[in-house]
């Protein structure tokens, strides 16, 4: 056995130091570290020494491991992240050289000095480590049972809008739960929306629900609509609006839209609307579910109405419609990356009360705001709006994020007015649909850097009324809501040059210099990571013959390009959150890459890539047909070969930003490994590496946030102002969602609720569950 053992460990050691020596010299031709062929190099000659049964090997070996740790110290620093991948592997190969079997193989009998400590050692370090890691997961237990305040009105214990007020501000001046009894919190209530689709579209459980009075309302990811108790989760009626699913991929609904309309009563006074993934808008009785009937027609709007021909699963709406001045103001998602002229991305607002037609704001025609005729259609493949929208009552202006026109990734067919408004906020008059001004966060788009995320709607204590703006590329812009002029410094940065021909790229993109970036670190072949030698070395041939001069770097056919962020961001749709007592902005970040190519259209054509169809969708991501332009276009994450980030950890962060001085108060890793791992399997270890993350937060009067959002099932509570982690709930799958926090009168007691739903995508599991917590009855 002994025997089997060392020719095993041979065999191990010859193939790592072959593959080395062959990826080590592709690096060297590359420009890349000579490191990795010198350890293969050293490997193979230690295999050839023991398989002579040479005790010379292990003098050679454990030299190079000397060799090898100054050279990881003067490449990596005392990063432990950066540390791992080069010493782990080539030091646990050292380590069994060392054993009594491998000793008496190569001829030396007599062990090393303290060699006899050193096993004890090992494992005692093992042990600890893996101790460690479960004991850094922990949280504080509560240092108090005593309640904070109830709160000093009524209203405060609602959430009546898309992240709270129609704002978005994602703030709750709920107080009873406080980091000193957060710790004392448990499972409520927890329901189940049930299974969703035939299995194969994926689910998605994103819903942010509204408390209104004593109802809770939130919608499946089916489109169905929900009112439950707040108390206890009891379901108090459930309409299921038979939303048509057909080509759909991923059943997402983010919420639901709440309206009393003025000096009404009976039916249908206040008001539940929802917008489905078949392009309806309905409009439901908030105290029994049923249908408006004065509503459109028998309760619903056609919302492919205007739009021509719209193919299955290429136009929906996931986010909920916006409430300004008695109107209901929507846009869409537009299938990314297939072809031109997909359905336009039309923005457009409805009478609350009647459902009738109000205006359009088609960016292909800005100062045409009336409904489509019969013989004609809004502009085919505009840019849409996708992300939930915010609204300011008294200035009636609503508050668009917008994405690109269709495809993604190649704009030389863009019009001047597709270039003017994609991936930009917008501020329209809510009577008309005018344009008041435009703010427009990249210019040219080629990334899929559509603006994911609601705008934030601050008031300053000098009387400005600010707006706050995150994107992908992890630039937060922060600006005047009424004229939509920087509060905070926004400078026209050089960017990189090139492109395909036919491509045209923006000279100039604009960063915002008053608040930090959340893109994180700039890629460098030094910061490409793995988990050993091998799969580093290949990351970093990978990097080394990709293009990357920095952030923007244009999309090419020879080379691969680094899309640093990648279209994950930086910050994605659940956005950011506001403590306006202590100023500070709360941002959840991503760390990770994309790995991406153009494809000339005849090499497209001869791989088959085509758009996509009813029967044949997929989620964002892989190859994209761009039919219509030269070039379709491979999108990937930049992944190792074990499906892990190329880049080093950590790959999520949680901050917080003082906004009276845009300077960063606290960052910490964010996630831990216990959900993932390579080849996307789980490690059950709680390792904190920070993962990625999607989804919101919600901050509080006491000084508490909360945010699930992670790969991570897991849902947690930090101190606002210090980022120390003081909760932590395990969830069923991600809770990557943003959550609701509420008041109820039959208890007492403050609740925190959040969709436990996972996320295809992110690997985070599925599940059907929404959560509450709460402190429990006295």
């Amino acid at each position: 056995m002994q025997r089997f053992f060392n020719l095993v460990f041979l065999l191990i050691l010859l193939v790592t130091g072959a593959s080395l020596v062959w990826l080590g010299g592709r690096l060297l031709l590359l420009g890349g570290s000579p490191w990795y062929m010198a350890s293969g190099l050293v490997m193979l000659i230690t295999a050839f020494l023991a398989w002579r049964k040479s005790p010379a090997s292990i003098s050679l070996y454990w030299a190079y491991l000397g060799a090898n740790l100054i050279w990881a110290l003067w490449e990596a620093g005392m990063d432990g992240w950066a540390l791992a991948p080069r010493l782990a592997m080539p030091v646990c190969m050292g380590l069994y050289m060392l054993t009594p079997s491998f000793r008496r193989h190569v001829g030396r009998e007599a062990p090393l000095p303290g060699a006899h400590i050193l096993w004890p050692a090992l494992a005692l370090m093992l042990v600890g480590g893996l101790g460690l890691a479960f004991w850094a997961d922990r949280t504080p237990a509560a240092t108090s049972t005593a309640w904070g305040p109830s709160p000093s009105q009524a209203a405060d214990g609602d959430w009546i809008a898309y992240g709270n007020d129609r704002g978005g501000s994602r703030f709750s001046p709920l107080a009873q739960i406080t980091p000193a009894n957060v710790g004392n919190l448990k499972p409520a209530w927890t329901y189940r929306t049930g299974k969703l689709g035939d299995g194969k579209q994926g689910t998605a459980f994103q819903a942010n629900p509204l408390k209104v009075g004593n109802r809770l309302f939130l919608c499946a990811g089916n489109n169905d609509v929900i009112a439950l108790d707040p108390e206890t989760g009891r379901q108090l009626w459930r309409h299921n609006p038979k939303t048509d699913l057909t080509g759909v991929y991923g059943l997402v609904c983010r919420g639901v839209t709440y309206y009393r309309v003025p000096e009404a009563s009976g039916l249908c006074a206040e008001r539940i609307y929802t917008a489905t993934l078949d392009a309806r808008l309905i409009a439901l009785d908030a105290a029994s579910g049923k249908p408006c009937p004065g509503f459109g027609s028998k309760g619903q709007v056609d919302l492919k109405a205007g739009l021509g021909t719209v193919e299955k699963g290429y136009y929906f709406v996931t986010s909920p419609p916006a409430l300004v001045r008695g109107r209901l103001v929507l846009g869409g998602w537009v299938m990314d990356g297939q072809k031109i002229k997909e359905p336009s991305g039309v923005v457009r607002a409805f009478d609350a009360v009647t459902g009738q037609f109000s205006w359009a704001f088609d960016t292909s025609r800005p100062d045409e705001h009336g409904q489509a005729q019969p013989s004609e259609t809004f502009t085919p493949g505009t840019p849409n709006s996708w992300a939930p929208m915010s609204s300011d009552e008294n200035l009636g202006l609503v508050y668009l994020p917008t994405g690109n026109a269709t495809p993604d990734y190649f704009g030389g067919h863009r019009t001047a007015n597709d270039d003017r408004y994609s991936s930009s906020v917008i501020a329209l008059d809510a009577q008309s649909g005018a344009v008041r001004w435009s703010f427009q966060t990249t210019h040219h788009d080629l990334w899929d850097y559509d603006v994911p995320a609601q705008p934030t709607l601050i008031d300053l204590p000098n009387g400005v009324r600010g707006l706050l703006q995150p994107t992908k590329r992890g630039e937060i812009f922060f600006l005047d809501r009424v004229t939509g002029k920087p509060l905070m410094p926004v400078e026209e940065r050089s960017v990189p040059q090139g492109g395909v021909p036919g491509e045209r790229v923006a000279k100039t993109q604009p960063y915002s210099v008053g608040i930090p970036s959340f893109g994180g670190p700039r890629p460098t072949e030094k910061g490409m990571w793995g988990l050993t030698p091998i799969d580093q070395a290949i990351c970093r041939i990978r990097f080394k013959q990709a293009r990357f001069d920095g952030d923007m770097t244009p999309l090419s056919t020879d080379h691969y390009t680094v899309t640093w962020p990648g279209y994950l961001g930086g910050i994605d749709w659940g956005g950011i959150s506001v403590d306006p007592g202590r100023g500070l902005m709360i941002v959840n970040n991503n760390q990770v890459g994309n790995y991406n190519r153009l494809i000339p259209r005849a090499e497209a054509d001869q791989r088959g890539i085509k758009p996509m169809t009813a029967s044949h969708m997929s989620d964002v991501g892989g190859p994209v047909a761009q039919q219509g332009v030269g070039y379709a276009a491979q999108i990937a994450p930049f992944l190792s070969p074990l499906a892990i980030p190329c880049q080093q950890p950590p790959y999520g962060r949680i901050n917080a930003v003082d906004l009276r001085t845009g300077k960063m108060v606290w960052s910490h890793i964010f996630g831990t490994s216990r959900d993932s791992g390579p080849l996307a399997l789980p490690t059950f270890v709680p390792i904190p590496m920070g993962v990625p993350n999607i989804g919101g937060s919600v901050a509080t009067a006491s000084g508490l946030t909360f945010i699930g959002a992670t790969q991570e099932h897991a849902f947690r509570a930090y101190e606002t102002e210090t980022g120390r982690l003081l909760w932590k709930a395990r969830l069923p799958a991600g809770g990557n969602a943003s959550p609701t926090a509420y008041w109820s009168n039959a208890s007492g007691r403050q609740f925190v609720v959040i969709a436990a739903g996972g996320h295809g995508a992110m690997l985070s599991g599925a599940s059907d569950q929404l959560i509450a917590y709460a402190l429990p009855k006295k």
